[in-house]
């Protein structure tokens, strides 16, 4: 067994190499050269039967198991939406690991909850958010969608579903942009809705949902006898981080009573910058808005917050509270077990506020219009680049482009644009990830990563033109 002066020795060994990590992650490539058993074949077949010293358990970690991670918070990340974490971000992870409560009630921990309050105030109040609103922490916005969703079926329901179960009639309906994510289909799964009744609104040229087809779809439903539920909306679609128009959407929700959802899980830390609160206009006749911190504010995963203008719906649906919960201060108190599908709880609070309190809400925004500025350079260095074409609008820092050449059919400028992608991942250097638009490969590079610089799009730029596609690959 280890004994508390072994872990602190052990502790500051880790700490040390903790350090050296984040000072030397560039030496890493960004991905690893494995294949798919490498690390399962290096690992027993069978658990010990007796405990094992603590030096052999972190050497197996630095020999088998960071040879086959791909390191998130290299800034030569550029693909999907980044998952960052901080300085202050992974203290506050050590600390909460050792405090290690479970935070599901106000009880099991007064200031872990009291803190979950007072710092999304903070953050609703930064972001522009309407005052009234009240918020929650969640592990992801898959979870936070799924449970707005939820509780927008119990709200057209009186509850009926939760107590009694579907009858069979029920014939709910949920709208979103064809650019919807991938969690909405699943909410609707897990929700018993069904994933066909995700009616799937036509975007424009900008790739944001077009609100009189929206409008258009509904009545339809209505006539054919269906019950419109939830309208999801993208603010920052995952393709392309297009911007729905929220305001017009709200107003289409406000005219049928349907729950309106915002998706902001990754566009919605631009809020902190006032110059970008035009995408949230009219976000006030809307229901609820999740946002993950975890994404571009700087704070590890997992964190997710979900705001809402009547939480009471939210804890209608997830209150449950058997007689070994019960405690007299229940009427008193936010007790968060019941704002969503856990009962068990992580203190997430805490690394959110250390992350705002180490920046301050002016060090948030310096970095995110760095991020920014970095963005619009890459910009121009593809406009002005006579091969390549940018297939997106760049509200922010995602920017869609692709290899292109007139001579050469869409069909075979997917294959070729593939290849080039692939080709640049596997140099470690650099790591980007793809969409298709229109039918078209197009490779994504979001540039939001903590630590990034201008010297490091250089170097992926840089990389990217060492690979370009020649015409001489074009598949026959």
């Amino acid at each position: 067994m280890m004994d508390k002066e072994e872990f602190r020795k052990h502790a500051h060994l880790l700490v040390d190499w903790m350090a050296d990590y984040m000072e030397g992650k560039e030496e890493y490539p960004v991905t690893p050269n494995v294949q798919p058993g490498d690390i399962l074949n290096q690992l027993p077949t069978s658990a010990p039967e007796e405990g094992e010293d603590f030096d052999r358990i972190f050497g197996d970690f630095k020999d088998v198991i960071l040879p086959g991670m791909t390191h998130w918070q290299h800034p030569g990340f550029f693909g999907y939406f980044p998952a960052n974490n901080s300085e202050p971000s992974i203290l506050a992870e050590m600390l909460m690991s050792t405090l290690g409560a479970q935070c599901m009630s106000w009880l099991t921990s007064p200031a872990a909850t009291e803190l979950e309050e007072r710092v999304l105030e903070w953050l609703r109040d930064a972001k522009g958010i309407c005052s009234t609103w009240k918020g929650v922490i969640h592990d992801t916005a898959s979870t936070a969608t799924l449970s707005a969703i939820l509780a927008a079926r119990e709200r057209i329901t009186n509850y009926r579903i939760n107590q009694l179960g579907f009858k069979g009639d029920e014939n709910f309906r949920v709208y979103s942009s064809e650019h919807v994510h991938s969690s909405i289909d699943k909410a609707l799964r897990i929700a018993g809705i069904g994933q066909d009744n995700l009616v799937k609104i036509r975007v424009d040229d900008k790739y944001a949902l077009i609100p009189e087809f929206l409008d258009k779809a509904i009545q339809e439903d209505i006539a054919n006898g269906f019950t419109p539920l939830c309208v999801v909306s993208a603010l920052g679609t995952t393709s392309s981080t297009a911007i729905d128009p929220i305001n017009k959407i709200g107003d289409i929700c406000q005219k049928y009573n349907i729950w309106h959802h915002i998706d902001a899980a990754f566009a919605g830390a631009a809020l902190l910058l006032p110059e970008f609160r035009w995408m949230n206009e009219g976000h006030e006749k809307a229901d609820s808005y999740v946002f993950n911190p975890h994404k571009w504010m700087f704070t590890n995963f997992d964190c997710s917050v979900l705001f809402l203008k009547d939480p009471k719906y939210l804890i209608n649906t997830f209150s449950l509270t058997p007689e070994y919960l019960r405690t007299q201060l229940d009427e008193q108190v936010n007790n968060y077990r019941d704002w969503g599908i856990q009962l068990g709880r992580r203190f997430r609070a805490l690394k959110l506020w250390f992350v705002i309190r180490h920046y301050g809400l002016n060090g948030l925004r310096k970095k995110l219009r760095h991020h920014l500025e970095l963005t619009n350079k890459v910009l121009e260095w593809i406009k002005a680049h006579p091969s390549l074409e940018i297939l997106a609008p760049v509200p922010l820092n995602t920017i869609c482009f692709r290899f292109v050449n007139p001579n050469v059919s869409d069909e075979k400028l997917n294959l070729l644009n593939e290849k080039w992608l692939a080709e640049v991942n596997q140099t470690g250097l650099a790591f980007f990830t793809h969409t298709k638009l229109d039918g078209k490969f197009v490779i994504r590079w979001v540039i939001g990563q903590t630590d990034v610089e201008e010297s490091h799009i250089k170097n992926a730029w840089s990389l990217l033109l060492e690979k370009i596609p020649q015409l001489e690959d074009v598949p026959k």
